[in-house]
């Protein structure tokens, strides 16, 4: 395995025992046993458990943030403001479904979650919202959403509408399948966009 081949697989075992066992259950000698290595294998690539869960972090946090700049483009084009916030919905359940495990840390935080992660998702919320804040003021330009439209506390109900819809998929997909949102999320604009 390449150095950078077992970086990725520590990292990978890292996230596991994080889900399966929480923070605080998380050790040196849990990861190395998740990935079928020795201690000084981890030692090798990570210096530290505080090394090994701030990589963690970090690259969970730059997947999840390419996967949410898919999901709500910087420039909407020439998309009608419905289609493009229902297919933001659909965009993110996609998403969620991709990596489940990085939606978890971010979406159903475990006990004990330390304050750098809990900073890490607020940093990501907040970026999300002035996008989402910037669609809803664009629709409202274009007059597709009523003018008189408060246009901060509909981007804050998108946002809340998607990460609880994220939240149920990942723990009952069965009754809230991906389809059920986006149908509910097109009936909802349609209903707005009507207003």
């Amino acid at each position: 395995m390449s150095p950078e081949q077992r970086r990725e697989q520590l990292i990978d075992a890292a996230l596991q025992v994080i889900l399966e066992r929480g923070y605080a259950g998380i050790s040196i000698e849990a990861i190395a046993r998740a990935a079928g290595i020795t201690r000084p294998v981890v030692y090798d690539h990570f210096p530290n458990l505080n090394r090994l869960l701030r990589a963690v972090i970090e690259r969970e946090e730059r997947i999840s943030l390419e996967q949410l700049a898919h999901v709500v483009p910087e420039d909407p084009g020439d998309l009608e403001a419905g289609g493009l916030l229902a297919g933001g919905v659909a965009r993110f359940l996609a998403a969620v479904t991709t990596r489940p495990a990085t939606w978890r840390l971010i979406l159903l935080p475990l006990e004990g979650t330390p304050p750098i992660v809990r900073e890490h998702v607020e940093v990501g919320r907040v970026q999300v919202l002035e996008r989402i804040e910037r669609h809803v003021q664009w629709a409202v330009e274009r007059t597709e959403f009523p003018g008189e439209l408060d246009v901060e506390l509909t981007a804050r109900g998108i946002r809340d509408f998607c990460e609880q819809a994220g939240r149920m998929f990942l723990t009952d997909p069965e009754r809230y399948p991906a389809e059920r949102y986006e149908r509910f999320a097109q009936d909802f604009l349609a209903l707005l966009t009507r207003a």
